[in-house]
């Protein structure tokens, strides 16, 4: 049973350092999916929280993962793990079944599982955590100074390198808008790509009874008129269809006329600065963003702004800060896909992304002609 012990406490440590560490590495991310769940849980008000918890609540994962990992301290990690089960495995449930959100964000963007599939992997991490839990004070690692060592150091380079992600982007990219993806072709639905299947259930109400029954498409009685009246239909998902990486990639003008094609397929370089909400958008490297978009649109290349905010604000901000590009409108959940920063940069060229920066690391124009066109 010792060694059923050890197997559970490594199972659950990869498994929470996993969780930990996408997250982590994505702490934007996080955040934007607590503020998900505050949003369907009428906690709006504690969305200035989210960012810290987002942090907070992958740091504790990846500590108790790496502390049972390297066996240090079991007897006091295995209760955090018990804890953490004991809290999230009913919260789980009630996502499966109430279905506020479609994607819990348990793995972030690395591995999206189904609502029922988070539920179902915390019943059997949550058993292992009990039997790490029992066994807790004979969980010994089988050196202390080189489990210990190596625990402290994996500690120590998790911390830096969310820190680091905190400041620019994170450093492993699992979302669609990576560098190295061609957006057009992301957006490409093959011709034999499988389609969405869905069962149609009807709803009849009985003219005698007052009763409303429920029918297949199979047996609906559609022509028994003088007994069965139509009440209401629901379709019901039976297979999930081909999806593209990227289905709604917009630049839309003031008109409300999408013009992405002028851009994604520009042969020079496009310069695409991302603010999902401008009133929110940070203004610390304005004038390196304004002095690198008067340099692009004298070299003969695009500069745009992509927001979700109102064009009203885009005018107010361009005359409070100088901002020499014209801004364009798109959806807010997918510019916070597209970069974690507010506001941040993409560089595209024939519609593939070349590179990202954050608000922190935006290029000059000799950092750029340095960093592409001299390669």
């Amino acid at each position: 049973m010792k060694i059923v012990a050890h197997i559970a406490r490594i199972l659950v440590g990869i498994t929470f350092i996993f969780s930990g560490f996408v997250k982590g590495i994505d702490p934007w991310g996080s955040a934007y999916k607590f503020i998900d769940y505050f949003k369907v849980m009428g906690l709006e008000f504690l969305d200035e929280l989210a960012f810290p918890l987002g942090i907070l609540l992958a740091f504790a994962e990846f500590l108790i993962g790496a502390t049972l990992l390297f066996a240090m301290n079991v007897k006091l990690f295995s209760w955090g793990a018990l804890i953490f089960m004991a809290f999230f495995t009913p919260l789980t449930l009630w996502i499966a079944v109430k279905n506020p959100v479609t994607d819990c964000g348990c793995f972030g963007d690395a591995l999206v599982i189904s609502n029922w599939e988070t539920f179902y992997k915390n019943i059997v991490l949550i058993v292992l955590a009990i039997i790490v839990f029992l066994w807790r004070k004979k969980l010994k690692p089988f050196s202390k100074s080189i489990c210990h060592g190596a625990g402290y150091i994996v500690i120590l380079a998790y911390v830096l390198i969310v820190g680091y992600s905190a400041y620019h982007e994170p450093v492993i990219d699992f979302r669609p808008y990576k560098v190295g993806v061609n957006i057009p072709e992301a957006m490409m639905v093959p011709e034999d790509a499988p389609q969405d299947v869905y069962e149609n259930i009807f709803f009849y109400k009985n003219r005698n009874t007052g009763e409303v029954e429920k029918f297949t498409e199979e047996n609906y009685p559609w022509n028994d008129t003088l007994n069965w009246v139509f009440d209401s239909m629901e379709g019901n998902l039976i297979s999930k269809g081909f999806t593209p990486p990227i289905k709604n990639f917009v630049v839309e003008t003031q008109e409300g006329e999408n013009i992405y094609d002028f851009f994604l397929y520009d042969e020079n370089y496009v310069f695409i600065l991302v603010a999902y909400d401008i009133n929110k958008s940070s203004r610390k490297n304005q004038d390196k963003i304004n002095n690198l978009a008067t340099w692009a649109t004298n070299e003969g290349y695009s500069f745009i702004c992509l927001t979700s905010s109102l064009f009203e604000d885009c005018t107010r901000f361009s005359v409070e800060t100088g901002a020499p590009y014209e801004f364009f409108h798109a959806d807010e959940i997918d510019l916070k896909t597209m970069i974690r920063s507010n506001p941040g940069l993409l560089v595209l060229k024939e519609g593939t992304i070349v590179a990202k920066f954050s608000r922190n690391a935006i290029p000059t124009p000799d950092d750029f002609v340095e960093g592409f066109l001299k390669k």
